[in-house]
């Protein structure tokens, strides 16, 4: 199989390494108190792409993702080096998407120049909060200054920016967080990643919120950060194509696009994903988390893959459904019957439908309400069984 199927056909790159590691965080990323050596992961990173393009000639790349861990940490020659090894491998559309996350410290700032150079062409700050407090509450290292600098340097650098906040954080109010959400989109930001607070299992926030020295919005507080979130968006210009995701028109994320519209993408670096359609197959990738023992399984066997899973066509409608309900645009029904070789139940479906909680758009377009964004995943198990 050479053409990419639907959805697209992106690369994941993904650097592990974080300065300090933020008490929400539950992403593969780790500290290291000495000097990482790019030169030998960067050759870890073209020994494991060569593998990948083995598995996928003839394949055109729409977009590129530099994620982590902080890959604003990566030297631009490392970035440079791994866009010259995709390009060596595949075709790259000439209007191709390459994105790479950025800590917006000075020092990271610095380096903006060096990664446009390199052909990185949007990069997506990790900002977070525009409160001192709440910046350090939340283990940044950055300050406000700080990130208005780097968002001033990166909209100057590159043609395309986005940068990310959390909200509902302890203590915040509704009112502040619409008057700091407005602060933000008159930054000038053409895509906004908004993401209420969530206590992962494993975080230093996880322990203390079950201690009760942490506390969140209850539910019903969370949905009236989340309303006030899409109405103040909305009147900006800047509605949601996806739950968390804010752009607008045009400057949509089109690498994440890929993922919720269930298309390829090849996943390489410690802890990556992927999804590869292979023949008549699908199939699910999983590398190596530990960096340094992934690093040691590609030198030792030009790969650090220790999953590699064919899905079932259950598996793939529900893997669809799961992504593509978080858009704006919904799903295609009759591809869903495709991939899952089944039709969804229509009295599940006329039950979700009278309730409010999905609604059709023409024939055989289905998408979630704003009422059933709040409870996605019981709507995409109703859909699935």
């Amino acid at each position: 199989m050479t053409s990419a199927p639907d959805g697209g056909f992106g690369i994941y790159v993904h650097w592990p390494f974080c300065a300090a590691k933020c008490p929400y965080c539950d992403f593969n990323s780790h500290v290291r108190h000495q000097a990482v050596d790019q030169d030998r992961y960067v050759a870890a990173f073209e020994r494991e792409l060569a593998h990948f393009a083995a598995w996928t000639p003839g394949r055109t790349v729409q977009s590129i993702f530099f994620g982590g861990g902080t890959p604003s940490l990566m030297l631009p020659r490392t970035v440079e080096r791994i866009l010259e090894a995709i390009a060596r491998h595949w075709s790259l559309d000439p209007d191709a998407e390459i994105s790479l996350e950025a800590n917006p410290s000075s020092v990271e700032a610095e380096r903006f120049r060096g990664y446009r150079a390199a052909g990185v062409n949007r990069v997506s700050l990790g900002v977070q909060a525009l409160n001192d407090a709440d910046l350090r509450l939340l283990g940044r290292l950055h300050d406000v200054a700080g990130a208005r600098r780097a968002i001033e340097t990166a909209r100057e650098t590159f043609p395309r920016l986005s940068f990310d906040l959390i909200y509902a954080r302890p203590g915040q109010t509704v009112a502040a967080w619409e008057r700091e959400l407005a602060d933000a989109i008159a930054l000038a930001a053409d895509h906004l990643s908004l993401y209420q607070l969530t206590i992962e299992e494993g975080t230093p926030f996880f322990a203390l919120h079950q201690a009760g020295k942490l506390v969140v919005p209850d539910p019903d507080l969370g949905a009236e950060f989340y309303a006030v979130t899409q109405a103040v968006t909305e009147a900006h210009g800047l509605p949601a194509y996806e739950v968390s995701n804010h752009a607008r028109p045009g400057a949509e994320c089109r690498h994440n696009l890929v993922y919720w519209r269930y298309g390829d993408y090849v996943g390489v670096g410690p802890g990556a994903h992927g999804r590869l359609s292979l023949g008549i197959t699908k199939r699910a990738t999983a590398i190596e988390r530990h960096p340094e023992t992934w690093l040691a399984h590609v030198e030792a066997r030009g790969h650090g893959m220790v999953e590699d899973l064919p899905l079932n066509d259950e598996e793939q409608g529900d893997e669809y459904l799961l992504m593509g309900l978080r858009l704006l645009e919904g799903v295609d029904l009759l591809r869903y019957e495709k991939l899952a070789g089944r039709r969804i139940d229509p009295r599940r479906l006329d039950a979700l439908l009278e309730h409010g909680m999905v609604e059709m758009l023409g024939n055989h377009r289905l998408r979630a309400t704003r009422d059933g964004f709040f409870v996605l995943d019981a709507v995409v198990a109703d859909l699935a069984a």
